[in-house]
């Protein structure tokens, strides 16, 4: 009972313009599952968008008037509904050509009329169950995901905290900045959308902004904590944690393409930049100054008035608002300055919300003194710079390679190519759904049999080794593949993906030779095969150079005499020039 109950939570949406098929299918399923009904194709859509996160399937037909089924598959593809609801086709339809375009569109299976109450059963079941289970991968993915923000979001803060602790600045300095830079940026996100801001821009762009001042790690303590007003050398000194800390960042050169390192980049170098074009170090103006730099410029400016320092007392936040405002800490972009105005009167309490939802300042603290007593953050960079070295080596030794290396991902069907292969072949690096491109060097039938080949390997035996005739900018040439299957570490292990290499084996593999001025070419093993074949009708047979008067060697031994007996090679004017066999002749 207790079961039934269980699976009736379960929402079935039959679509059929036959009443009578809906009847059927109502009364096979109506004791296990929740039906909803539609008589064609537009109703279906509408009874999807009104109950979509209760319909967990949907049984279509095809041949519907007005809208058939194939229409529907479309519209739940640009909704993205296909990728929660998973769709059975029900069809009497025989052609093929149906099932394709079924498949094609995202439906999960294809059930022909007549059908049988216990395979619909089964098929629902099988439907059911894996969805669910992509569900629980999917929740996993984001889980981990999560995670992962987290803890970078917390390592960032713990580094942002390293540097304000060696500034004599122990306040949320840090957190305040990042606040500050997500309450702009949602407000400019209102007024315009000439940045094409997005919320995970927002995300980043705080995130980052807790390393604007990293490069302050470098300079002295002495400049740093000095409490009366720098010389004019000693701020010299101190403008240049700007360049400092963009170098520190770029010295990560595993890490550049992440959007957090560029934007973290932007941040420090240009973050004391003013839209007059009076700030340093690079005296950009107005836009072309990013931003992620504008917003965290003007974030920074209002921490440090509204802060104390070592050198100064804090400002309230009204004599703070008048001194920005009034351009008496440089100048900014109007629309920012509009945007502080209108966050005015949530800062405070914002910047208090956020400080009991954030990472526990506490922690953090302690972290940071024990990262700072400890020398820590040394052993760190180091074992960051090793990696990095390591990635490095591995790079420039694979490089020297005369071969292509390539990695296949069965998941999101992509080919990615080494940087070698990629500048040989003038390919992309990364190629999606190769065996359908017109780019893929190999060509589509090799691709077909490669990929057979490689659907046969196991865990146990994955490797293989073929050779293929393909398509290089300079034209055809012999090449060996050696590829190894990858397998998941499931029980029931699956096949998830190849890495291979291509080596070009043109050169050694194939051998020319002239016949009358012709000249020809073959595989070692064709040549091999064509010796064999002759071998069955004469004595001795043997692959002559004509211009050296050598013999062609085919097989790994030199020797292809079947008998004893001396041989000789005449020239053309039918003079003896060389016996092969050594000894008199």
């Amino acid at each position: 009972m207790d079961r039934v109950e269980k699976r009736k939570t379960t929402t079935i949406l039959i679509v059929d313009d036959s009443e009578l098929n809906r009847v059927m299918l109502a009364a096979m399923l109506g004791e296990n599952y929740e039906i909803l009904e539609a008589s064609d194709g537009v109703e279906a859509l509408s009874v999807i968008q009104k109950y979509e996160t209760s319909i967990d399937l949907v049984l279509l037909d095809i041949v519907m008037p007005g809208m058939d089924g194939f229409e529907v598959l479309k519209v739940m593809n640009q909704k993205h509904w296909i990728d929660t609801i998973p769709v059975i086709m029900i069809s009497a339809e025989n052609d093929t050509s149906y099932m394709e375009k079924a498949y094609e569109l995202g439906a999960t299976d294809y059930i022909k009329r007549p059908y049988e109450s216990y395979i619909i059963h089964r098929r629902i079941t099988n439907t059911l169950m894996l969805y669910e289970k992509q569900k629980r991968l999917l929740n996993m993915v984001e889980e981990q995901i999560y995670e992962k923000e987290k803890n970078n979001s917390m390592m960032i803060n713990i580094l942002g905290h390293i540097v304000e602790f060696r500034n004599g600045e122990s306040g949320p300095h840090v957190h305040h900045v990042q606040t500050m830079t997500r309450l702009l940026l949602q407000c400019l996100m209102k007024k315009t959308n000439s940045y094409n801001l997005t919320d995970e821009d927002v995300l980043i762009i705080s995130t980052a902004s807790a390393l604007h001042d990293i490069g302050k790690i470098m300079i002295d303590e002495k400049i740093l904590n000095k409490p009366g007003k720098l010389t004019k050398e000693e701020f010299e000194i101190m403008k240049t944690h700007s360049m400092l800390g963009a170098s520190i960042l770029k010295e990560l050169p595993t890490y550049q393409k992440k959007t957090l390192v560029s934007v973290a980049y932007e941040i420090c170098r240009w973050h004391h930049e003013r839209y007059d074009g009076k700030g340093y170090p690079d005296g950009l103006k107005g836009e072309e100054i990013p931003i992620s730099a504008q917003v965290v410029a003007l974030a920074d400016v209002y921490d440090a008035l509204t802060s104390e320092r070592c050198y100064k007392k804090a400002f309230s936040k009204e004599k703070a608002m008048e001194m920005i405002l009034d351009g008496q800490c440089g100048a900014f972009n109007p629309l920012l300055l509009e945007c502080l105005k209108d966050i005015e009167d949530i800062i405070e309490v914002s910047l208090d919300m956020d400080a009991q939802m954030d990472v526990n300042p506490s922690l953090v603290t302690k972290v940071t003194e024990e990262l700072l007593d400890s020398r820590i953050v040394e052993k760190a960079s180091y074992s960051s710079w090793r990696l990095e070295k390591e990635q490095e080596k591995h790079k420039f030794f694979t490089a020297g390679l005369e071969e292509i290396q390539f990695e296949y991902d069965s998941t999101i069907e992509a080919v990615t190519l080494s940087e070698y292969g990629a500048k040989l072949l003038g390919l992309r690096e990364v190629i999606i759904k190769p065996e359908q491109g017109e780019e893929t060097f190999l060509g589509s039938e090799n691709i077909k049999t490669l990929t057979k080949a490689l659907h046969q390997t196991t865990p146990v035996n994955s490797e293989i080794r073929m050779k293929f005739l393909a398509n290089y900018p300079e034209g055809q040439r012999w090449c060996q593949v050696i590829a190894k299957s990858l397998w998941s570490r499931e029980e029931e292990p699956k096949y998830i993906g190849v890495l291979g290499r291509i080596i070009d084996i043109h050169e050694k593999d194939t051998i020319y030779f002239d016949n009358n001025k012709d000249v020809t070419k073959g595989t070692k093993a064709e040549l091999k095969e064509m010796v064999q074949q002759l071998e069955k009708v004469f004595d001795s047979v043997r692959l002559i150079d004509v211009e050296s008067y050598e013999v062609i060697p085919v097989r790994e031994k030199k020797s292809v005499y079947k008998s004893d007996k001396c041989y000789n090679i005449w020239e053309k004017r039918n003079l003896q020039k060389l016996c092969i066999k050594k000894g008199n002749c």
